[in-house]
């Protein structure tokens, strides 16, 4: 559920029309439901009811600082993979105890940044960072807490780019080695073991992955235990998918989710930790865009939006489906089918192939939907085209919560040496 309707023949944000949005702010623009995150953390976190449980939303999945403010105010912690994730996740109130520091490759500066702050835990991933962050804290006269990210082989059945525990991928340290993974955090006086962690991977529409992969966790920890280690949390990391397609089978509910967690660990007598990231934000946001030209091909028509592949990169990336409508509200039944398609010099700069869709003409308002998540964080300035600003709405009122980056903005990146200059 989100609280983008039609109302009077208009496509609202909540109270708010998107055509004002439009009008006021220009387009193509990210437009955020306050409403909508709010609702979607609850019933997620509601599903664990019960247990120890701390949802620490993804951040690479929405980043920006107003959209953390609101879950920060919900009581949500967070999972981050950069320092500029972990400076975000504290300027919107998150409190570094309930922040995991997630990723393959941090750097020591990150390190000595998340450990001055006092994070919960970093969730490692190799040997060699773990040596590494032990020379970090023991310079800084710290004990860093480690989950050690597990790789348990299991196949998520989803995208090839967006699994990730299976063997083959990058992520988590192989199953076999783990016994001695955390024998020698044993040997390392300035690490200290407090969980094991696991993601498999991203946009998941069936539960049997995560209950197997779950099972093999559950195992894992008491043979750890039983070895004298303090192990208590386990982190379960994220992954369930959401209903892009209208007309696709509908993922499992939290509550099932939540249910199923219950049955493999609830006896642990552990806290759990989750990290919802599309689940919470997806759903919750809109790129807003104008078209541009429609343009007739010799067996096809083609709507040229405004907005393009730099601004949501995850149909080029990932064949992945978003729902187009418009803003205005179709007064007849009338259909055809057109490519939704943008302004870059790219054949992937296609949002949509053969789409059923209400005639439109050059200047309408159309909204791609479920764009919450892995929208404007991954946008790109390709073309040289300036990133676009993401609104909030809130009721009958929004607000600007980053601004357009003008071009000027974006040439002054740039810098002409003086050689140059002089040639």
């Amino acid at each position: 559920m989100d609280h983008f309707h039609y109302q009077n023949g208009q496509l609202m944000a909540e109270d708010v029309p998107l055509s004002r949005i439009a009008a006021e702010v220009g387009t193509p623009v990210y437009v955020y439901s306050r409403a909508t995150l709010e609702r979607h953390y609850r019933v997620f976190s509601d599903a664990f009811e019960g247990l120890d449980a701390l949802v620490c939303f993804a951040v690479k999945a929405n980043s920006n600082i107003a959209v953390l403010r609101i879950l920060a105010k919900a009581g949500a912690g967070a999972d981050v993979v950069s320092l500029g994730e972990l400076q975000r996740a504290l300027k919107a109130g998150i409190p570094a105890s309930k922040i995991a520091f997630a990723g393959v490759g941090k750097t020591r500066a990150e390190m000595a940044a998340a450990l001055e702050a006092g994070i919960m835990q970093f969730n490692a991933e190799s040997e060699a960072e773990l040596e590494v962050l032990n020379e970090v804290a023991a310079s800084m006269g710290k004990v860093a807490p480690i989950s050690i990210r597990v790789n348990p082989d299991v196949d998520a059945k989803t995208h090839a780019k967006i699994s990730t525990g299976k063997s083959e991928n990058k992520f988590g340290i192989a199953w076999q080695k783990v016994d001695d993974v955390y024998a020698r955090i044993g040997e390392l006086s300035n690490l200290k073991a407090v969980g094991v962690d696991l993601h498999i991977g991203s946009q998941l529409t069936d539960l049997e992955p995560f209950r197997l992969a779950f099972e093999r966790v559950v195992g894992l920890v008491r043979e750890l235990r039983a070895k004298g280690h303090d192990i208590r949390h386990i982190d379960l990391g994220g992954g369930l998918g959401i209903p892009y397609d209208p007309d696709a089978e509908a993922p499992p509910a939290p509550a099932d989710y939540g249910a199923m967690i219950k049955d493999v660990l609830g006896d642990m007598d552990c806290s759990i930790i989750l990290e919802p990231g599309r689940l919470i934000a997806g759903n919750a946001g809109l790129l807003l865009t104008e078209m541009l030209y429609e343009k007739q091909g010799e067996n096809r028509t083609f709507y040229i939006l405004d907005a393009a592949m730099n601004d949501l990169s995850r149909p080029a990336m990932y064949d992945a489906y978003h729902a187009i409508v418009p803003v205005e509200e179709p007064k007849s039944g009338d259909t055809l089918r057109a490519d939704f398609v943008g302004p870059i010099c790219e054949s992937s700069d296609v949002f949509t192939k053969q789409r059923i869709t209400a005639p439109l003409k050059a200047g309408d308002l159309v909204a791609i939907k479920s764009a919450g998540a892995y929208g404007a964080v991954m946008a790109s300035t390709y073309n040289s085209r300036p990133l676009v600003p993401e609104v909030l709405v809130d009721g009958d009122r929004y607000s600007v919560v980053r601004k357009r980056q003008s071009l000027e903005d974006l040439l002054s990146l740039d810098d002409v040496p003086s050689w140059l200059s002089d040639d």
